[in-house]
């Protein structure tokens, strides 16, 4: 039997703390993962679904986008994506009478943890303006509802259509064209918030925003750079894949602020030496980068590269790349040394030692995530990783290129399907070729501009597919107010969250099938696409029933709605779209590269590649026709006497703004999330012991505070200068004009704080 929900909101500012760990998976891993689904599934449930997860006729896992191997496991799942499924597929149900039992007042008092451990919403719920409780409503009449406000709009672009990367592929391709067809580009989505930057830099530097790796490429990679990322709680089937390149030679520099226990040892659960022995060690050399310092590490690695003989792949360079002089010229002589050091925190022997390892290597791949994608100067920073790879020929050469690590498991293919406010004009074309009608071409609001849209009342409808917004976006204050002058909020969702109870002036939330569930239309049970990281797409399957009986599917309700608001001038065939996935992969294919023939080749189990042209041929579809240097200036951040620079993370109990529990269990702090992680010399400076309460405030180039309070110190091996706090606690200390240049994401890795003593 499954357990029941938490009646009481566990205390979260008293943690329990016991000191970081050094290896991670192992026994506990599994053990907690069944002990997890257990609860939320019971025993007959948490076998027959967790065997499904990540199989070729299973379920794709929500907890992240790591791609599966051709020959799989039993058990291909972490422990993180095993807590995604089982809060997915728990027996604890969110019904009418529980919105009758709790006011949208006393339900925003209640933690994201107690919130997401209701369980499964399981009935069209209404917020009527003025009303203090949600109560049933049908679907029809909340179609209706939506309808209304969007119709009376003063024009399309005061809706906002956001989207999580959990949608599948047809549900996002369908989404796009509801709001295209309707009349605005205003899709922002959660890359916007993690990596936009990636997908800027790449797009200028090689000419498409993807990774150029395959899951086999790691395998070949002589070096791999794991920088700004910690695969072992965000990533955690990407050990097995680290652990299978050690076997084969690989080498791996960890850059990061942090130690984490998974990139120093990895004990495989599904092999003897994992569960009983030592495991892997993985990390050959650990350089513990100050904050916002990768941009002035990769820019000295350049530099010794330019100044080494033999160093470079002068062959591909001249072949392949534009505008190299000018890098060279910048890079090779304009280097200053004590700035390079200063903005590391590194020494020379630690960046020579790296060096050493590069000439090594004939293969390397550097790996990232929001690490370095979400500081003010990731752009530059990711080009700067680009002209690293350029140098030595290491891009579209087996064992080798960029590997930006996504998160959600289908937010890479939520942008391929056309999720994005800047379409390129020549997706509006086929849209507009194969739909028969014309697309909007100006540029939509991302997250952050949503946001001052809404604040600013230039936008009134929000409507969101997946996702916590309210959680997951900076400025917490601001954002809060800027969702409460809506006239509509509308969430598509599995579960409860914050943003279900930050409410416009009226509010309906619309529960959805899950990626677990049977989706059966008219035509008979459908599946849906995905694309992993690594741009494969594959089918996934749910097998267990709905949660509830009046469940509609993403693709049903974006279908429906279409149909409600756009009437029959409408000539899509919404109806046959809601009853036949396959009819949607069919225009799908006339409309996105790539996608040719999508319906015969997704019937392949492992199912397909999509074309990447610096990977497969090394064809840059860039400006110049090749793959672009870049000599940016170095920047990095700085942080006043007495202050520290702040990075927000997730603690190893939580996925995204889901709080799956409360037990970071490799930083060893359970019980709590109000912490702030401090280098002992930098707090013992600062006059805070170890377990003291500081309230954290962030400082601001126009003299603007932001203040987060609460949070007990604990002497962590951090970097010195440097301090790290959990996101969503601490989203309140970015403002929302703190982004990073040309991707506007927000810069949420790098903030000034200054540590008061708490008051209260």
């Amino acid at each position: 039997m499954a357990g029941k929900a938490p009646e009481s909101d566990p205390v979260q500012d008293a943690p329990e703390v016991s000191g970081p760990k050094h290896s991670a998976v192992g026994l506990p891993a599994i053990t907690n993962a069944l002990r997890v689904s257990r609860q939320q599934m019971g025993v007959k449930r948490t076998a027959l679904t967790l065997l499904r997860v990540n199989q070729k006729e299973g379920f794709d896992c929500p907890g992240c986008a790591w791609p599966d191997p051709d020959h799989r496991h039993a058990a291909e799942f972490c422990e993180n994506g095993a807590k995604a499924v089982a809060e997915e597929a728990t027996l604890r149900r969110v019904t009418p009478d529980f919105f009758t039992s709790h006011s949208v007042a006393d339900l925003a008092k209640r933690s994201g943890y107690w919130l997401g451990q209701q369980g499964r919403l399981t009935t069209p719920m209404y917020l009527a303006e003025g009303a203090d409780h949600y109560s049933p409503v049908s679907w029809e009449r909340a179609f209706d509802i939506i309808a209304e406000e969007l119709t009376d709009l003063a024009s399309p672009d005061e809706a906002v259509f956001y989207t999580s990367g959990r949608t599948s592929n047809e549900a996002a391709f369908l989404y796009q064209l509801f709001a295209r067809e309707f009349g605005t580009n205003n899709l922002p989505d959660c890359s916007n918030m993690c990596h936009e930057s990636s997908g800027s830099a790449l797009t200028e530097t090689i000419g498409i925003g993807k990774g150029s790796v395959s899951l086999e490429d790691l395998h070949k990679a002589d070096l791999i750079i794991v920088a700004g990322q910690n695969p072992g709680t965000n990533h955690p089937r990407q050990l097995s894949a680290l652990e299978k390149a050690k076997a084969n030679g690989a080498k791996i520099i960890t850059v990061n602020p942090l130690p984490e226990a998974g990139l120093e040892r990895f004990k495989n659960p599904q092999t003897p030496r994992g569960l009983a022995g030592g495991g892997t060690a993985l990390t050959d050399l650990f350089l513990q980068i100050r904050l916002g310092g990768d941009q002035a590490l990769f820019r000295a690695l350049n530099h010794l590269l330019l100044t080494t003989d033999g160093a470079l792949d002068e062959d591909f360079i001249r072949e392949h790349t534009y505008g190299f002089e000018e890098f060279a010229a910048v890079a090779r002589d304009k280097l200053d040394w004590d700035e390079t050091l200063r903005a590391t925190g590194l020494t020379r022997a630690e960046i020579d030692r790296a060096l050493g390892m590069v000439l090594a290597s004939k293969r390397t791949i550097v790996c990232w995530a929001m690490g370095l994608t979400q500081h003010k100067h990731s752009v530059p920073t990711i080009r700067e990783v680009v002209n690293f790879l350029l140098l030595r020929g290491n891009v579209g050469r087996p064992g080798a290129g960029v590997c930006p690590v996504r998160g959600h498991s289908n937010v890479q293919g939520d942008r391929t399907m056309g999720i994005f406010e800047r379409p390129a004009p020549a997706f509006l074309d086929a849209l507009e070729k194969e739909f028969g009608f014309a697309p909007p071409r100006e540029h939509g609001y991302d997250v952050v501009r949503a946001i001052r849209a809404l604040r600013d009342g230039q936008a009134k409808v929000f409507f969101a597919m997946g996702g916590n917004f309210v959680s997951a976006t900076p400025d917490t204050e601001v954002t809060e107010a800027a969702m409460r002058r809506a006239s509509l909020t509308v969430h598509v969702s599995t579960k409860l969250n914050r943003s279900h109870v930050i409410t416009g002036a009226r509010a309906l939330i619309l529960p959805t099938l899950g990626r677990t569930e049977k989706d059966v239309q008219d035509s008979g049970e459908q599946f849906v696409t995905v694309e992993d990281s690594m741009g494969m797409v594959h089918a996934s399957r749910g097998r267990l029933a709905p949660a509830s009986p009046h469940l509609l599917s993403e693709p049903a309700i974006v279908c429906r709605l279409a149909r409600r608001v756009l009437g029959e001038t409408s000539r899509i065939p919404w109806e046959e779209f809601a009853h036949d996935y396959a009819a949607i992969r069919d225009r799908i294919a006339r409309v996105v590269p790539g996608f040719e023939d999508f319906n015969a080749r997704v019937a392949n189990p492992a199912g397909f590649a999509l074309p990447h042209a610096p990977r497969d041929d090394r064809r840059f579809p860039t400006a110049t026709g090749k793959a672009n240097f870049t000599a940016a200036p170095v920047e990095y951040p700085d942080a006043p006497e007495g202050r520290l620079l702040l990075q927000t993370l997730r603690s190893h109990d939580q996925y995204n703004t889901t709080i799956y529990g409360l037990d970071d269990r490799y930083r060893g702090i359970k019980n709590g999330r109000r912490v702030v992680l401090v280098h002992p010399e930098d707090a013992r400076a600062l006059g805070l012991a170890d377990g003291a309460y500081t309230d954290l405030v962030s400082e601001w180039i126009d003299g603007s505070e932001r203040r987060a309070p609460g949070f007990r110190v604990v002497h962590y091996p951090t970097a010195r200068g440097c301090a790290a706090a959990y996101y969503p606690e601490t989203n309140v200390l970015v403002p929302l004009d703190h982004t990073a240049d040309t991707s506007n994401t927000p810069a949420s890795k790098s903030v000034v704080v200054r540590l008061e003593p708490t008051t209260v």
